[in-house]
């Protein structure tokens, strides 16, 4: 079961990007959302999103100065600039410095999924094909490493072909997007994939909280729903993360409860 394409937002506007996050949850995209620059480039680092929608002005940097360096990581991510119309020169210029394309605030709910439908559709066909290069290159790799003798001075050539647009990686704490394999402290886990997208959505706001709402919208895509029934969905799903990944399940170090908030992994 693949993953629904990742979307992460980047506004400092919290009413707009809860909005905006909200109607691409209900289109089946799974949404994180970021208030500044700092927040988006750690996001980014743990792994890589499908589309990314940055507003120009950020409260610590502008969209136009973190858009080379989201780049730098991500060279073929598509980033759609919002803007308000007084700063459509500025995204134009934007455009011509690597955004895909650009947005004007207020959003139309229409265009915004119509845009995101456009890009998704036109990454799919060379996302896919680094879907299979990527795989190629791991089991070459693994045939490499197998036809070798094992001793302590053997490398392993895995690392050498890390991908970020398919692994998400936190410490020891590495997630394959594609095929939904788990490896903790070097061993491998396997998860149900509800809660492999569990791990996934804890693993993209870590180490910071998200809430039992959140959780459930962002991994199941479920939108109308109380604390009280997001609290009782998540806590089997944490359940099952725990007993495979934490020591000792009565003391959990690595997925933490937030008291009447909801969990953060922190690794």
């Amino acid at each position: 079961m693949p993953l629904r394409d990742s979307i992460l937002i980047v506004d400092d506007e919290p009413k707009l990007a809860r909005s905006l996050a909200l109607l691409l949850q209900r289109a089946d995209y799974m949404v994180t959302t970021a208030p500044d620059a700092a927040s988006a480039l750690q996001l980014l680092q743990a792994g890589a999103y499908d589309l990314v929608y940055l507003d120009i002005r950020l409260p610590d940097q502008s969209g136009i100065q973190l858009l080379p360096q989201i780049h730098a990581i991500y060279p073929d991510m598509p980033v759609v600039i919002l803007t308000a119309h007084a700063t459509l020169e500025t995204a134009i210029g934007a455009v011509r410095a690597g955004a895909r394309d650009y947005l004007l605030k207020p959003i139309n709910p229409e265009d915004i999924l119509s845009r995101t439908k456009k890009i998704l559709d036109e990454q799919a066909k060379p996302k896919r094909q680094r879907e299979i290069t990527s795989q190629i290159q791991a089991l070459l790799s693994e045939l490499q490493t197998a036809e070798q003798p094992v001793g302590p001075a053997q490398t392993d050539k895995r690392a050498q072909t890390f991908d970020p647009s398919r692994f998400l990686k936190r410490g020891e704490l590495q997630l394959d997007l594609h095929t939904h394999h788990v490896s903790w402290n070097g061993r491998e886990i396997s998860l149900p994939p509800s809660t492999f997208d569990y791990l996934v959505t804890l693993m993209r706001h870590s180490p910071n909280p998200v809430a039992y709402e959140t959780l459930v919208k962002e991994s199941q895509g479920y939108q109308e729903i109380s604390r009280i029934e997001a609290k009782e969905m998540t806590r089997w799903q944490i359940h099952e993360l725990r007993k495979a990944l934490e020591e000792d399940q009565q003391r959990p170090h690595l997925i933490i409860t937030v008291r009447d908030v909801g969990y953060r992994l922190v690794i």
